[in-house]
């Protein structure tokens, strides 16, 4: 199990992480509004500003989808269940939880529910 100092340096980068992708939304956001906008454009501009209009605004809802991850990551510390896996409640690998300190899931569980598409 994680120590009260752990945890607490794991909020502190969940939160950094959280608000690093805000200000990425954000300046994306800001982009895909701008592109299009800057006079007069052929069919062919029109075409590829939707298309990175497009590609931009989707990052942005990966973006939204990562910090409900980690605002569930957060609600997990204060729950004392962070580093559970939600599905077999066995504790996830140190080593995942380096490498995404959002999971939910360990590595077993991960897969099996990718096999199923779920």
């Amino acid at each position: 199990m994680h120590s009260k100092e752990d945890l607490e340096k794991i909020k502190q980068d969940l939160l950094r992480l959280r608000k690093e992708i805000i200000e990425s939304s954000r300046k994306a956001h800001a982009e895909s509004l701008a592109l299009g906008n800057d006079g007069v454009a052929d069919l062919g501009d029109m075409s590829a500003n939707s298309y990175s209009q497009d590609v931009l605004m989707s990052l942005s809802q990966t973006q939204l989808g990562r910090i409900r991850d980690i605002d569930a990551a957060l609600a997990r510390i204060e729950q004392g269940a962070y580093g559970i896996c939600i599905a077999c409640e066995e504790e996830i690998a140190p080593r995942r939880l380096e490498v995404r300190p959002f999971s939910r899931y360990c590595i077993d569980c991960k897969e099996e529910f990718e096999k199923f598409g779920e």
